[in-house]
């Protein structure tokens, strides 16, 4: 009996540890609580199609522009942020893989990365992909969307 107490506290606490990583980093991987978050808080969905641990054009996006303080500043105040993550040697969740696959059918994506811009009700209203310059011109694009 102490065994099965001891491995559901495991559980708890690995489960609790994941959340509270997705809420300190701003990304989450549930696209439908995304989508209803983005509603709710009248904010655009950035969706960030990506191979984390193997696209080098992806880390540097990461590095250049999702990293640093100006982003976190905008995205804090207009985005949701969406992680769609296909990586090759980090373990990912069964179910996860399968959604973060038929977010990739749907929005018909071929490369990574692809930043996906939907409003709160789920229009698509933009896509881009890594650019040059860090946060300032990543920002302006951003911006560019939510005039439209």
């Amino acid at each position: 009996m102490k065994q099965i107490w001891s491995f559901l506290v495991a559980i708890c606490l690995t489960a609790s540890a994941v959340l509270a990583e997705g809420k300190e980093s701003g990304w989450l991987t549930d696209q439908k609580a995304a989508q209803e978050q983005a509603k709710k808080e009248k904010k655009l969905l950035l969706i960030d199609f990506t191979g984390s641990d193997w696209c080098s054009w992806c880390i540097k996006l990461h590095k250049e522009v999702f990293s640093q303080k100006d982003f976190l500043a905008y995205a804090k105040e207009n985005l949701v942020l969406l992680e769609v993550d296909f990586p090759q040697n980090k373990p990912q969740d069964k179910a996860l893989k399968k959604a973060n696959e038929a977010l990739q059918k749907k929005y018909n994506i071929e490369g990574y990365p692809t930043i996906i811009i939907l409003d709160g009700e789920g229009k698509q209203v933009g896509s881009m992909g890594y650019q040059p310059g860090g946060p300032g011109p990543f920002i302006a694009k951003l911006k560019s969307f939510k005039k439209s």
